[in-house]
């Protein structure tokens, strides 16, 4: 399950993920639904997968953080289902979240952008603004401050958080940069997908260059099968 975005480039993201995920485990049907804005729904989803005769879904949200879609909307669509579907048992597994492996492929991503702009990224003068989502939730953006000081011990290099939605903004990470001592500040986002939301990151500072998305990396499969392993060996579990 994926946010949803009105930019096309996300969905085409998600769908290429699910593509990898099918791959590596072709016998487990699997399906993409939308929180919002694109189909299918979670809703349209589930029906498919009762209509099938199936009666237990995995939900895997495709989420870096555990904020209101993760802990409110998910959990509430599920109930809807099961109200529909007596037969058909959901699980919300759980959220992406600040994987250790989701953060390297982040690390690879300032990597690969800072030998394309020739960069030397062993040294100091680099600066990278780890740009997020952000969330109403002061906590989750905690969370993903955390995973901006886990980035810097991993690049060895100075690390601002900022985020799309809420403070501190792009700007705001970049002068901090600078008054570190950074020359050069290169903008590395901690999102899954393209969208409108990094295009409006790029519109504050339009000189800097921005290292790509995470993206339909196969690693991120495995963290979808990771994350269903776990839902579904909880659900037997409990059932046992």
């Amino acid at each position: 399950m994926a946010h949803g975005s009105r930019d096309p480039r996300s969905a085409a993201t998600v769908t290429a993920l699910l593509e990898r995920i099918r791959a590596a485990r072709p016998e487990v049907p699997a399906r993409v639904a939308f929180l919002d804005l694109n189909a299918p729904s979670v809703g349209q989803a589930l029906d498919a997968v009762a209509a099938a005769g199936q009666t237990r879904a995995v939900v895997v949200p495709l989420l870096l953080g555990s904020a209101f879609h993760a802990r409110v909307d998910l959990p509430a669509l599920l109930a809807e289902s099961s109200a529909r579907h007596p037969r058909l048992r959901p699980v919300q597994a759980d959220v992406l979240g600040a994987d250790p492996r989701l953060i390297e492929i982040l690390h690879d991503r300032v990597h690969t952008a800072c030998a394309e702009n020739g960069w030397d990224p062993g040294t100091r003068r680099i600066g990278i603004a780890m740009a997020a989502v952000g969330s109403s939730s002061d906590a989750a953006n905690r969370a993903t401050a955390r995973v901006a000081r886990r980035l810097a011990a991993r690049t060895g290099l100075p690390t601002e958080i900022c985020f799309a939605t809420t403070d501190p903004a792009l700007p705001r990470a970049v002068t901090r940069l600078r008054a570190r001592g950074a020359e050069q500040v290169l903008v590395a986002p901690w999102f899954l997908a393209p969208g409108l939301l990094t295009d409006r990151l790029r519109a504050q500072a339009p000189g800097l260059p921005h290292a790509a998305v995470l993206g339909p990396d196969p690693i991120t499969a495995d963290i979808v099968w990771d994350r269903y392993d776990a839902a579904l060996a909880r659900t037997l579990a409990l059932s046992a």
